[in-house]
């Protein structure tokens, strides 16, 4: 069973790498960067390697045993 987390962001996007490292999935901005590029991270149900992806309010980001919802304030 996956852990289902909401992050709420104050700005119109984030970009995944600074995501992970916010949510506290990703230790670093390094960790978080490694992570994406071993293809672990899912968007919306696809595998995203590019970590500068912009993820917006309704995005659903999963990694391990997370699912993580970007929300709006």
């Amino acid at each position: 069973m996956k852990q289902r987390i909401t992050i709420v962001i104050e700005t119109e996007y984030i970009k995944l790498d600074q995501f992970l490292k916010f949510s506290g999935v990703a230790e670093t901005g390094g960790h978080a960067k490694e992570i994406v590029a071993e293809g672990a991270v899912t968007v919306n149900g696809e595998v995203c390697l590019a970590r500068g992806k912009k993820l917006r309010p309704g995005d659903l980001v999963c990694l391990d045993d997370y699912e993580i919802e970007v929300a709006a304030r």
